[in-house]
């Protein structure tokens, strides 16, 4: 295979987890601002809530899926076919076991759930309650569906499941936005996300058997030595998750705890950073199976290479779309939800994405040493930042609310980022990369190009305060303009620059 066919590869993979993620953006985009505008903000806080507290699910998953998606490469490249039948059998029941076990702590969730948030209202407690174990418990029922993705990934067939997840999505969605025109409540709305997600899981099953007639899940190919070989293989996964867990799976929880009347708010500053995460996580997510394959062939030099190149131009594309979210918090917000909301969440969506800019920039790194099965090296970070994130916000959210959630995040972020640099990129054997050159060519390189936007901003922010809106926004468009100029031409190298303009038909 040619490094043109492997790019190509990459490109086309990245496109359709974009393209699998584009339907949770046009979910998380166009829904909230229908949902804000017809649900009293408790009723929507409390849905906001029970959609997390549902999406714990996913973590009993314990990188399975991740698991199968790299074997699956692995083994094909090598043709080891007996191999993979197995691994994929065995992950499949794996996983079918995780969903009993998720389905149960579903129900005792339910039960505690009052006293827990004892700040929500007595007639939205049943709701609540009823609304969780429907979406919660479809979610698990639905969690061996992973492998069927997790297949098509590692084939590098990410299109696949990208189209199929995809329809699912929006269907439910724009029928819970029927529903609540129509004056439905929260169990009425937790029915229909749980037919959309039972309806996901038969259509990736369909997919399985009409498009990989090569694999077959059969009981009969499971083994103790793969489950034992998987086991090992997601222990760090596990923890991973748990890190990732404690830096976002809790926050509308904490919120909730300590002032319930706020987490409307955060909810929806938390689903323009999910949607800023999935679009990256999309982007970087397609190097996992093509980081597999340069694994087997013992290619470190360029794992290095893509590792560097796919964390600039990520970082690039994470400013050019996190600034304008930064300094436009409060005018994106009043567009999107109303003022009433973006007064509120203006402060929180600005630390967030912040916060994820700094969290999510080395994803490139530690994709590719979970790819190349070092991902036993990267347990000590993810834990610590976790923790990090935790502690200050159970101890800020206490005095701030809302606020000092968002700021633990940003905090847990800045431990992750030091934690990384000074001792996960220090502990890989098989990426070659100089960590020094990592730093400034693929992380400082880009944050360089802003600092003209920061100072301007800064500088007419103290002095210009009360000049008037126009020439305000005409400062910023003109900051703007510089920042990008300097993406193109400091930030890209010369191949990069000359590669799109042959691709956008220039010469």
């Amino acid at each position: 295979m040619t490094r043109r066919r492997e790019l190509f590869r990459f490109a086309k993979n990245a496109v359709a987890n974009v393209a699998r993620g584009g339907a949770s953006a046009i979910v998380a985009l166009l829904l909230p601002p229908f949902l804000t505008r017809s649900m009293s903000r408790e009723a929507f806080g409390a849905w906001s809530l029970v959609l997390q507290l549902a999406a714990y699910v996913g973590y009993f998953d314990f990188g399975i899926q991740t698991a199968l998606g790299r074997f699956v490469a692995h083994s094909t490249e090598r043709q080891d076919f007996d191999y993979r039948d197995r691994i994929v059998s065995t992950g499949f029941f794996l996983l079918a076991i995780s969903g009993c076990i998720a389905f149960f702590g579903i129900v005792a969730l339910v039960v505690v759930l009052p006293q827990i948030f004892h700040q929500i209202h007595g007639t939205l407690v049943r709701d609540v309650r009823v609304s969780l174990l429907l979406v919660g418990g479809s979610l698990a029922l639905c969690l061996p569906a992973s492998t069927f993705a997790a297949v098509f990934i590692g084939l590098q067939r990410n299109e696949i499941p990208a189209l199929i997840i995809s329809v699912p999505r929006l269907v439910g969605a724009a029928l819970i936005a029927i529903v609540v025109h129509y004056g439905a409540g929260l169990p009425t709305m937790a029915v229909v996300t749980a037919v959309a997600n039972v309806c996901a899981f038969l259509l990736q099953y369909a997919a399985y058997r009409g498009w990989t007639t090569s694999i077959r899940i059969s009981f009969a190919r499971v083994t103790w030595r793969i489950v034992r070989e998987l086991i090992d293989y997601c222990f760090s996964l596990t923890v991973w998750g748990l890190g990732l867990l404690l830096v976002t799976g809790l926050d509308l929880a904490i919120v909730g705890f300590y002032r319930f009347g706020e987490v409307g708010y955060y909810s929806v500053a938390a689903t323009l950073v999910t949607f800023f995460n999935g679009l990256f996580g999309a982007l970087f997510g397609a190097m996992g199976s093509p980081t597999a394959v340069l694994h087997a062939r013992e290619d470190g030099v360029g794992l290095g290479r893509m590792v560097a190149t796919a964390t600039r131009i990520g970082m690039l594309l994470m400013l050019v779309v996190g600034l304008p979210l930064i300094f436009g918090a409060r005018k994106v917000l009043g567009l999107w939800v109303g003022s009433g909301y973006a007064d509120h969440a203006a402060p929180l969506l600005q630390l967030l994405i912040a916060a994820n800019i700094i969290r999510i920039c080395v994803s490139p790194y530690i994709i590719a040493m979970i790819s190349t099965g070092e991902q036993r090296r990267i347990i000590f970070v993810p834990l610590l930042e976790g923790v990090t994130n935790l502690v200050i916000s159970v101890i800020a959210g206490y005095y701030l609310g809302a606020l000092g959630v968002a700021l633990g995040t940003l905090i847990g972020a800045s431990v992750s980022i030091a934690g990384h640099i000074l001792y996960t990129m220090h502990q890989s054997v098989a990426i070659r990369l100089n960590v020094i050159d990592y730093l400034r060519g693929s992380l400082l390189r880009p944050v360089a190009c802003t600092i003209p936007l920061f100072l301007t901003a800064g500088i007419w922010t103290y002095f210009y305060r009360a000049s008037p809106s126009w020439l305000s926004m005409l400062v910023e468009v003109v900051a703007g303009i510089m920042t990008f100029y300097l993406f193109w031409a400091v930030g890209l190298i010369p191949e990069e620059r000359k590669a799109l303009i042959s691709r956008l038909g220039f010469k």
